[in-house]
């Protein structure tokens, strides 16, 4: 049976995550969105620390982690793994800052893209990398079935070709998983993930991005020119299986959409704890023995944004708890990003509203919060993408019958 409140098991990692977020992350959050583009050097020891964790055993979910179709539980218990650890210890960290968590060292979302469609032998080898993941083009930003960044194998090479925007930690990172196809008449099934290292000939960072929000993080647009991947870096199976389809493509956003919900969870959640005190600070208490209709306009209006918080809280977990299980998540990753990437944009903006010139200010970080959640409800799939796979997965329609 599903249970929702953190596993005895997370507590320790979960409250580590939010010192680190208090202590480390929260007071140089101003200092890096302000120098856009400059790497927080700050977090080369915690990710150390984290490395340690990770090595020791201590901390299952202190890195990222995949949903693996072909493993099978070892019993028939409930488990809480590394997935329903990561979405927790996620959203504390994003609690202090999320382009801060973004630019965290060996944590790029290309490492959940390994960890889900990597062979044993290929997890071994690309273990400690950082890396990105390059889906989006030019022209296809949430379709990603018709990417058209080409991969053709020449001997024991593949030779891509094409232009990806919007890398999260493109210039940074040590690799990059770069989504491309191996024939464009195959449609989907023909699209694969290669893991192509930093410095490989054919490959350059054509410029960095400006952006509204998680500023600390950089966002690149990355050139692919005859850049020459051995064949072995090849995620997964080099095989196109039509009837697969987007399967190993899918397993991917499976596990990286509720770690996106879980963002958004936690910059929304910090931007509750921060209205709360300012509102008491003006004598403005929010009473949860009363009902919202009998207490002041503000309180009311913080009340049913906690209500929605809690709403996109539970379904992310519930997401991360079905991967833990071996359970298919799709719908419930889908309906969970698309929750908290709207709640969480809906729930910044509204406690700017609520704190007045203190939140539209400097003098506080919840206009800084409101500008980062935005990109929590647009990549990984837009809120439009996620309602429509929900509706497809709900009603039983093919992507073909349901656009």
């Amino acid at each position: 049976m599903i249970n929702l409140e953190t596993p005895k098991k997370h507590r320790a990692l979960v409250d580590q995550a939010h010192q680190v977020a208090m202590n480390m992350l929260r007071p140089i959050s101003r200092k890096y969105d302000r120098a856009e583009h400059s790497y927080p050097k700050e977090l080369d020891m915690l990710a150390a620390m984290i490395d340690g964790l990770s090595e020791s055993g201590a901390a299952e979910g202190a890195g990222a982690t995949g949903v693996r179709r072909d493993e099978k539980k070892d019993d028939g218990g409930v488990r809480n793994g590394s997935n329903l650890a990561s979405v927790m210890s996620i959203a504390e960290m994003c609690w202090g800052d999320t382009g801060l968590l973004l630019s965290m060292p060996r944590q790029g979302l290309g490492n959940s893209a390994i960890a889900s469609v990597a062979n044993e032998e290929q997890l071994e080898r690309f273990k400690g990398t950082w890396a990105a993941m390059a889906i989006t083009e030019p022209g296809v930003g949430s379709d990603s079935a018709n990417i058209t960044t080409t991969a053709r194998l020449d001997g024991d090479h593949y030779v891509i070709n094409g232009e990806k925007i919007y890398v999260t930690s493109g210039d940074r990172a040590d690799s990059v998983v770069v989504w491309a196809t191996l024939d464009k008449s195959l449609g989907r099934a023909a699209i694969k993930s290669f893991v192509v290292e930093k410095g490989t000939p054919g490959m350059r960072v054509e410029r960095l991005e400006h952006k509204l929000g998680i500023r600390a993080s950089d966002t690149a647009v990355i050139i692919f020119e005859d850049c020459r991947v051995p064949a072995e870096n090849l995620l997964g199976s080099p095989e196109v299986d039509v009837k697969q389809g987007f399967a190993g493509a899918m397993a991917t956003f499976d596990n990286t959409r509720p770690l996106v919900a879980a963002m958004a969870v936690g910059c929304a959640r910090a931007s509750l704890d921060l209205t709360r005190d300012l509102l008491a600070q003006a004598g403005v208490e929010v009473d949860y023995d009363r009902p919202g209709h009998l207490q002041s306009a503000a309180a009311a209006k913080f009340l049913q944004l906690e209500a929605d918080w809690e709403g996109a809280q539970l379904l992310t977990m519930q997401a991360a708890w079905m991967a833990d299980n071996r359970k298919p998540n799709s719908l419930e990753a889908s309906m969970a990003k698309a929750k908290a990437g709207r709640v969480g944009s809906d729930i910044t903006l509204s406690c700017v509203e609520l704190c007045g010139t203190l939140g539209y200010s400097e003098s506080e970080l919840l206009e800084k919060w409101a500008r980062d959640s935005k990109i929590l409800d647009i990549f990984e799939g837009t809120q439009q993408i996620q309602q429509l796979i929900v509706a497809r997965r709900i009603l039983g329609l093919t992507s073909a019958q349901l656009k």
